[in-house]
């Protein structure tokens, strides 16, 4: 039982990835897309090659080897060996189109819009990186307790005074009035330090 479970959810694992489903919808546009560039080389390309000779470019053709003979009714060589050179430009022109139509109407605005996006994330980015990075109380307290502990054992005392005090006045302009700010626990912390 639980064989059959990991091969279900190693099936459902397999649709679900992204590949799977980008190729089903390539495969459904692309079949839907075709009946359009077929109807283009039908209905536009086919009567402009036509006013110059046959409608139909399949019928281009030239004879490679001897006379050839060619039926009118379905245009095929009766004698002699020809190149079919009409089906293979019908099939170059479907392609040219087909790859037009992808990359104006399909590549071109999906970069754009992906260029729009990159431009919102490095500006969203920059103002991230121009706003000024507070420091917590966590972050303060430990700066306080190293001074302390530095002024404790006597070194620089005067350079550990002067940062008690400058990181007491920068706590006590981020402190809310009514609670207990990093302040009040260096005092605490200071009475304790001058115990032996």
């Amino acid at each position: 039982m639980s064989e059959k479970q990991g091969v279900l959810a190693g099936f459902r694992s397999f649709l679900m990835r992204g590949n799977a489903v980008d190729l089903a919808v390539a495969v459904v546009i692309g079949a839907a897309f075709t009946k359009i560039v077929n109807s283009v080389v039908e209905g536009v390309i086919n009567p402009v090659v036509g006013s110059i000779g046959p409608k139909d470019l399949d019928r281009y053709q030239s004879c490679l080897q001897g006379p050839c003979e060619f039926d009118k009714a379905t245009g095929a060589a009766l004698s002699g060996i020809a190149i079919k050179w009409g089906s293979v430009l019908s099939a170059a022109l479907t392609f040219l189109i087909t790859a037009a139509v992808v990359y104006f109407l399909m590549i071109v605005p999906m970069n754009k819009f992906k260029q729009r996006l990159d431009a919102l994330s490095a500006k969203e980015a920059a103002a991230e990186a121009a706003t000024p990075v507070q420091k917590t109380e966590v972050e303060l307290l430990t700066e306080i307790r190293d001074a302390l502990l530095a002024q404790r054992e006597g070194n620089g005392t005067t350079d550990a005074a002067a940062l008690l005090t400058a990181q007491r006045n920068a706590s006590e302009g981020s402190a809310e009035p009514g609670s207990e700010g990093p302040s009040g626990a260096s005092g605490t912390s200071g009475g304790t330090s001058k115990k032996p």
